[in-house]
């Protein structure tokens, strides 16, 4: 207590004295430091007595010698919370307590900061609290790099710095140094640094250390002899040097470190060794191999180019040599497997006129299924992919015409069928209303008449996976020219009822007609003459056909209210009916048929001559047909359970309660068709959607199961026949639909959680990614709240989706369920470091378990660790992974996949 008051009192006499003195001057008009009187060189010195002889009295009146300008005459901030004191004796300006000084893009904050002016070098250190704790580290930021050191001594001047103890952040690198010496902005020295991606860098759960490092922010950190740490703990992990690139304007090129592993069928591997390469500021590359100790091979392209305001795309290729089992075994076999992918897009602002795109996803049928670089259930299921590459060019004057190309590709992998249109040309004109300026008003029949054109041209190709890239792909390919005119109007009847009325023009241009001779047996064998074809020959050159239709509609909107009163439950209930009867005619055309006797009977045979034509003839039998259309919605206005609600709270009953038909005037037997109904019943706040639909046939059928001309009601059935029918609901919800918000008046549940059951589909019903090569993108989900860690919670969170489907077959009578499935999917957060999903399902139509797959995530803050098993599947496997998160860390990991069995 006693060193206290007197660290007191000589503090206060020392303000004192100082504010006496600076009283006693003329104040500064700018917060500026005066530059310190140059001192003479010769200094008045003594005899052997102590007196001071007048010979030797100092006659210079100035030094000579030029002074160096202190920094610190240009303009500077500076302020502390305790005190700020300038010693002009020492050149020294001392700043005590959240002192805080700003030069130029220099920031210095700290408990203490010593200015020497004379030097222009500043020393800042941290202060002890009245318990002793030392408290206020500084901080200094120069430009955008900070660092939080123990204590710093920084010259201006220089720019050099020796930093004790310094935290510094590079990126996705922490770092800290016992001892750092700067040189310049670009090289810092560090002795005894730690440096790691984990967020406490003074206790984080793994880093590197080295004894000695060079460090060039922003781009790099080079090492001598380096050894992992993890939890304190050395391990064997150790390089005689390294280097960690920290460039984030632009990437860095070098080798990419494979994976190992075993697999049952293929032996020991490498896998993803290869080299990534920079190409320029636009794009790079990366080419990687595969070996296996059997013999199996692979080899991948990948690529990514961009340039802003341009273009941006991707660009991936694998080709993989399988051979599976050991040459000599009965399982042994030898594929081919390649993927080609490609992604392009163009920026609107770069042409705004024209557009080019591409998505390009070819493969061998047999990819998906055997290749080792696919690893999940959704990608093994792969039936169907599709590729397209288009550009479209506008012409914007009027009346604007756009010209687009088009090259597509769609290949099914059970069937081993590829469908391409090399290409397809289309330009659409705009649509053109001749009886009304541009800027007038479009009312009523004449009016509102427009019509417009549309010219589609096309080379497709059918052909399969075996003869794909051969020239025996081209021999089946077929070429067409269309034409189409659209006419169309509409207008209002009576005010409430909406007419509309079109027809279409049509016109086909085909390049190859078939011709089918009659029968002949001319000289041959009566044994023989069943036996014989009538000849089809394929003519080479051009023919066209066309074809007209016309449609009338009218319909309207009806509303209708029941109300029941306002202090009833259920207020009122709107039913909302929107019918529509529409007339569609469309002729025969019997002028683009023809006709040949087929056997020795001389039975004649209708056929066309564009059969095998791309643009196929019209149909031959006339259409006058009436369609009938109704939709349906009800709503309820119920009594809302807030008592504060001023308004009934609105609910759907049924959404889009669809039926349709149509009546063929112009057929002489069943001219009804089949009714089709569909509908949408909202429930629990339209979390759960249910779903249904069906068909209702009027006509009976006979023992074979074909449809008569008669009315099942006259054969002794019911109104209709219900031939098909489909229902099936999605529901999702979680723990927080069960919890109450406190903040309501009287409790209640909290706000309903809704999810998108289709964004999240094929994670949710089919399961997540296990290809544990690429886990840049997870993010940590764990919870912090004023910077500590939860580790455990009271509650445990959870989600839960379910989704049942049923379809019904009875066309024939079979009463046929043709599918039943029930699946669901969750997740539930034991803590939140840990976590547990799973999906699965149950086919009632099979009787057996469907997909399912079991997925177990820890956090481990600058780590992940993930384990993925699917025990209920043709391809039963699991997969574990452990690795650091950051990109800059990618490769340090352990990935271990256990292969399917192969289905023999």
């Amino acid at each position: 207590m006693l060193q206290i008051t007197k660290r007191y009192i000589y503090s206060t006499l020392g303000l004192l004295l100082f504010c006496f003195t600076a009283l006693a001057q003329e104040p500064p008009k700018e917060k500026k430091l005066e530059q310190p009187k140059a001192k003479d060189s010769i200094v008045v010195g003594k005899d052997s007595l102590g007196l001071i002889p007048s010979a030797r009295i100092d006659t210079t009146k100035t030094d000579t010698t030029k002074q160096k300008q202190p920094i610190l005459l240009d303009k500077i901030k500076y302020k502390a919370k305790q005190y700020t004191r300038i010693n002009r004796k020492e050149n020294k300006i001392y700043l005590y307590d959240e002192a805080e000084l700003y030069y130029q893009n220099t920031e210095l904050k700290a408990g203490i900061i010593i200015l020497d002016y004379s030097k222009n070098e500043v020393y800042a250190g941290r202060i002890k609290d009245s318990t002793g704790i030392l408290t206020q580290y500084p901080y200094f930021k120069q430009g955008d790099q900070v660092v939080e050191p123990d204590s710093i001594r920084f010259n201006f001047d220089s720019e050099k710095a020796l930093i004790w103890n310094s935290r510094t952040a590079q990126n996705d690198f922490n770092v800290f140094g016992e001892m750092t010496k700067k040189e310049n902005d670009s090289v810092v020295f560090i002795k005894n640094a730690k440096f790691t991606t984990a967020e406490d860098i003074d206790n984080p759960e793994y880093y590197f250390f080295s004894r000695r490092i060079k460090m060039v922010p922003r781009k790099k950190i080079i090492t001598g002899f380096t050894n992992m740490y993890i939890a304190d703990v050395p391990t064997p992990i150790g390089l005689p040097f390294a280097y960690f690139p920290l460039s984030s304007e632009e990437s860095i090129s070098g080798i990419l470190f494979p994976t190992f592993g075993e697999r049952g069928d293929q032996g020991y591997f490498l896998q993803g060794l290869g080299y990534y390469q920079v190409i320029s500021e636009y794009a790079d590359i990366a080419l990687l191999g595969d070996y296996f100790t059997n013999g199996s091979y692979g080899l991948r392209v990948d690529s990514k180019y961009a340039k802003r305001y341009k273009f941006r795309g991707s660009l991936n290729a694998q080709y993989q040599n399988q051979v599976r089992s050991q040459r000599g075994f009965p399982d042994f076999s030898r594929s081919t497997l390649y993927r080609i992918g490609w992604n392009h897009s163009k920026d609107a602002k770069a042409s705004p006129n024209s557009t080019f795109s591409a998505n390009v996803n070819i493969s061998s049928s047999n990819f998906f299924t055997e290749s080792q670089s696919i690893n999940t259930v959704a990608d093994r299921a792969t039936n169907q992919t599709q590729s397209s590459v288009s550009y479209s060019k506008t012409f914007p004057a009027y009346p604007s015409v756009n010209m687009s190309l088009t090259a597509t590709h769609s290949q099914n992998n059970r069937t081993q069928t590829i469908d391409m249109t090399l290409p397809t040309f289309q330009a659409n004109m705009e649509r053109i209303y001749p009886f009304v300026s541009r800027t007038g008003s479009k009312k009523g029949l004449i009016k509102n008449f427009n019509f417009q054109y549309s010219v589609n041209g096309s080379n497709t190709i059918r052909t399969s996976d075996s003869l794909f890239f051969k020239k025996e792909m081209f021999d089946d390919a077929k070429l067409g020219v269309q034409h189409r005119i659209p006419v169309s109007t509409n207008f209002k009847l009576l005010k409430h009822l909406s007419v509309t009325m079109g027809g279409n023009y049509e016109e086909s241009w085909v390049f190859e007609t078939l011709n089918v001779s009659d029968y002949d047996d001319n000289g041959t064998p009566d044994d023989i003459t069943d036996d014989i074809e009538p000849i089809r020959d394929t003519l080479s050159g051009f023919d066209s056909h066309r074809r007209y239709n016309f449609s009338a509609g009218i319909g309207t909107t009806i509303y209708g209210t029941f109300n029941f009163g306002d202090d009833k439950k259920i207020q009122a209930i709107r039913h909302t009916i929107a019918p529509r009867i529409s007339y569609s005619l469309n002729p025969s055309f019997e002028q683009f048929y023809d006709e040949f006797v087929s056997d020795i009977d001389g039975n004649v045979t209708q056929y066309s001559p564009f059969d095998i034509s791309l643009f196929r003839a019209p149909g031959r039998n006339k259409s006058s047909s009436i369609n009938l259309a109704v939709s349906n919605n009800f709503e309820a206005k119920v009594r809302d359970k807030d008592s504060t609600a001023t308004e009934p709270k609105k609910i759907k009953l049924l959404s889009n309660l669809n039926f349709s038909t149509n009546y063929n005037i112009a057929s002489d037997s069943l001219q009804w068709s089949p009714v089709n109904f569909s509908g949408t019943i909202p429930l629990f706040n339209q979390k759960l959607n249910l779903t249904f639909g069906g068909i209702l046939d009027p006509y009976a059928i006979d023992n074979n199961g074909q449809r008569i001309d008669k009315f099942n009601i006259d054969n002794g059935g019911s109104l209709f026949r219900l031939t098909a029918a489909r229902a099936s609901y999605s529901y999702s919800f979680s723990s927080t639909d069960f919890e109450k918000d406190d903040k309501k008046p009287g409790g209640g549940r909290r706000e309903e959680t809704t999810y998108d059951l289709d964004a999240e589909e094929s994670d949710a019903f089919f399961g997540k990614d296990t290809d544990f090569r690429d886990r840049l993108s997870s993010d940590p989900n764990r919870k912090k709240e004023d910077g500590e860690e939860e580790y455990y919670r009271v509650k445990i969170p959870w989600r839960l989706s379910i989704r049942h489907s049923f379809n019904y077959s009875n066309r024939n009578r079979e009463q046929n369920i043709s599918a039943h499935s029930l699946q669901f999917s969750g997740s539930v957060d034991l803590t939140p470091q840990w976590s547990i999903g799973f999906n699965s399902g149950y086919d009632f139509v099979r009787n057996g378990i469907t997909s399912t797959q079991l997925r177990f995530a820890r956090d481990l803050k600058s780590w992940q660790m993930d384990f993925t098993w699917s025990p209920f599947d043709t391809r039963v496997n699991w997969s574990f992974y452990i690795g650091i998160r950051s990109s800059f860390l990618s490769d340090i990991k352990y990935d271990k996949q256990a292969q399917p069995d192969r289905q023999l």
